[in-house]
């Protein structure tokens, strides 16, 4: 049973969820201690009714630089803005910039039109990132250079980056950022918005089920094979769970933060623990006076973004961004 469930008092949860955050991170490896300069340059736009949209790369340490879209709206000033994470695809940001994969995830592009600032960069082993000579989301690189690191760790470092560009991005008011992603970028997105105070508003789809209900060998391998969480795996062989969803949501609070679960995910099992994972988060939430700030929305339309789906994101950015 979480420990969540016995939590009483604001005093109790300060102590929590120094624990939580430790655990967590002891998955995550070695992350380095401060970041650098983004240098950011911008390497062509293109202007489209409403917005413009500028294909921008910036360092992400001494050598390595990221390839994003970053989208700005017309003739706004102070707007917030919302990072996008792309999914397990190999189309990497050009899912969510609408130039490639599946039309109801171009977030990026959606948002934009709706008048936010949108960024949505590559992930580690896709797109502009994938390793010379391999195929996309093959990690044997990054673990060979980076032994006690993992590659979700990675990318959390990596988003905080593009957190980064979008509080330097003339226009954005960087106290209203938000973060929204699909699968693997669910995942992605409620990493963020646990561990970066920046961002206020998270929308997660189709990324999750509780560790202690993931019925797959290797539980937080997407369905890619990328190997996110290089420890997880034999501990959960060994029926130990050093974290799970709930912890994650409650690290969340109080930032507004909303599931979108497929009931019947085929890739995802038993997400019907959502709901489990978020009554227990709650309970933090509450203590903080935001219990309205947390929800799992729910649908059957199998692994994607359904129409009514994206209208709840809508109306969940709307509200609280």
């Amino acid at each position: 049973m979480t420990e969540l469930a016995k939590l009483k008092s604001l005093s109790e949860w300060s102590k929590l969820r120094n624990a939580f955050e430790s655990k967590v991170l002891a998955q995550m490896g070695t992350l380095p201690k401060e970041r650098g300069e983004l240098q950011t340059k911008v390497l062509d736009e293109v202007q489209f009714s409403g917005y413009t949209r500028r294909r921008v790369n910036y360092f992400i340490d001494e050598w390595e630089r990221v390839s994003a879209w970053l989208f700005v709206p017309d003739g706004k000033e102070e707007v917030p803005a919302i990072l996008c994470c792309h999914q397990a695809t190999p189309h990497g940001k050009d899912e969510p910039a609408g130039l490639a994969g599946e039309p109801e995830l171009a977030y990026a592009r959606h948002y934009a039109e709706m008048g936010y600032v949108t960024l949505a960069p590559d992930c580690l082993t896709t797109g502009d990132r994938v390793s010379h000579g391999l195929e996309p989301f093959n990690a044997a690189a990054f673990y060979k250079e980076n032994p006690r690191q993992s590659i979700m760790g990675k990318m959390l470092w990596d988003h905080m980056y593009a957190i980064d560009l979008l509080c330097e991005t003339k226009r954005v008011d960087s106290a209203r950022l938000g973060v929204v992603g699909h699968g693997l970028g669910a995942q992605n997105a409620l990493f963020l918005v646990s561990f970066d105070e920046r961002v206020q508003v998270c929308v997660a789809s189709c990324g999750f089920t509780r560790l202690r209900e993931d019925t797959r060998p290797d539980p937080w391998r997407p369905e890619d094979g990328l190997l996110c969480f290089p420890k997880l795996k034999d501990l959960v062989k060994k029926g130990e769970y050093p974290f799970d969803l709930e912890e994650l949501l409650a690290l969340a609070a109080p930032s507004p933060t909303m599931l979108i679960t497929a009931l019947n995910d085929v890739t995802i099992p038993n997400t019907k623990s959502c709901d489990k994972a978020v009554e227990y988060a709650k309970k933090v939430y509450k203590l903080l006076g935001a219990a309205s700030a947390l929800r799992n929305y729910t649908h059957t339309s199998g692994h994607r973004m359904p129409p009514d789906g994206l209208q709840e994101s809508d109306e969940w950015f709307e509200r609280w961004l």
